[in-house]
């Protein structure tokens, strides 16, 4: 069985065949950072043009790197949400489209099941039960993955995501846009000298609150700047994402052994950072916990990712009616 799978949650276009259950006959993405550099962020309505303009490009793409034709194709899977409104109503319509053209069923499919899907890909041998971490620039969640479909919520994050903070605080050190890779980079060289919160909220909670994190590193820059002092960037850098690191660790441990789950799968896009894989992996293996994390091409948004999900899902409830609708805020 052989899904075509649409992603369009944000700023990246992405079109994939993938066939059942998990292996990707192509993977085609095309980003637009580029063009939202100059902006220091993404600007949804230019988002949705230019996604407008790659789709049909990526879905050419898509087909003949896997060789196949449309009529190959059993299963139209798309991102239904959440994310951008604007860029998921062009992946959803483009869907819809193909799937009244042609008779090929059609499935939406939530964003944030599709990053947990992508540990399939890489890791074909994970099964249900483990404890899911998505660290992406727009979300932060600790899932309790009990089976393939089912999904129960055990933390999140209450104002920026972990990927978002990275960015705002990479801005504010002259970094530019998209600034968590390069925030990275600095910290390699830096030391954990300077004394940022670590916010837990409260002693057995799982959520995340990364934004008075970001204001104090934000304010140490602002008062050394205005002081004249000089400013050691790598220091800022290491210092703020050993303190995200101690929170993350934190509390997806503790979940993992809530819930007595012995694998932990990490994914979005923040899980391409090194450091914060390598201390949730030495943190599992003090307690026996396996972590898996995908491979960095599965770790962004990609239709690959989408593709398995929606083979998951549509093995459970069938096609989507035809009056589904994009969600910019779908809940798992």
């Amino acid at each position: 069985m052989l899904t075509l799978a649409i992603e369009t949650s944000c700023d990246d276009t992405s079109i994939a065949v993938v066939e059942k259950p998990n292996k990707v006959l192509s993977n085609v993405v095309q980003s637009q950072i580029d063009t939202h550099l100059k902006y220091g962020g993404v600007v949804p309505e230019i988002a949705s043009r230019m996604h407008i303009d790659a789709i049909e490009i990526c879905l050419k793409e898509a087909l003949l790197r896997a060789d196949k034709t449309l009529e190959d194709i059993d299963l139209i899977s798309v991102t239904q949400g959440p994310g951008l409104i604007g860029s998921l109503l062009v992946g959803v319509s483009f869907a819809k489209a193909l799937g009244v053209a042609t008779g090929i069923p059609v499935v939406g499919v939530n964003h944030m099941k599709g990053h947990i899907a992508s540990n399939y890909i890489s890791n074909p041998d994970l099964k249900p039960p483990y404890i899911a971490l998505v660290v992406s620039g727009g979300h932060t969640y600790i899932i309790d993955v009990v089976d393939y479909d089912e999904f129960h919520k055990i933390g999140e994050t209450k104002d920026d995501a972990t990927g978002e903070s990275f960015d705002k605080v990479a801005r504010v050190m002259g970094i530019g846009y998209p600034g968590g890779a390069e925030l990275e980079k600095l910290a390699k060289d830096g030391e954990d000298v300077l004394d940022f919160p670590r916010v837990y909220l409260s002693k057995d909670s799982f959520d995340f609150s990364f934004s008075g994190l970001k204001t104090a590193v934000i304010n140490y820059i602002n008062t050394e700047n205005m002081k004249g002092n000089p400013i050691k960037r790598e220091d800022v850098a290491r210092s703020f994402q050993e303190a995200v690191i101690d929170v993350i660790v934190d509390k997806v441990i503790r979940a993992a052994k809530m819930k007595n789950r012995k694998t932990i799968a990490i994914s979005g896009g923040v899980s391409n950072n090194k450091a914060i894989r390598d201390s949730i992996q030495k943190a599992g293996e003090e307690f026996q916990i396996k972590v898996l994390t995908p491979e960095a091409k599965y770790t962004g948004d990609n239709a690959a990712m989408i593709g398995v999900a929606g083979f998951i899902q549509y093995e459970k409830y069938g096609e989507s009616p035809i009056d589904f609708v994009a969600d910019p805020n779908m809940g798992l």
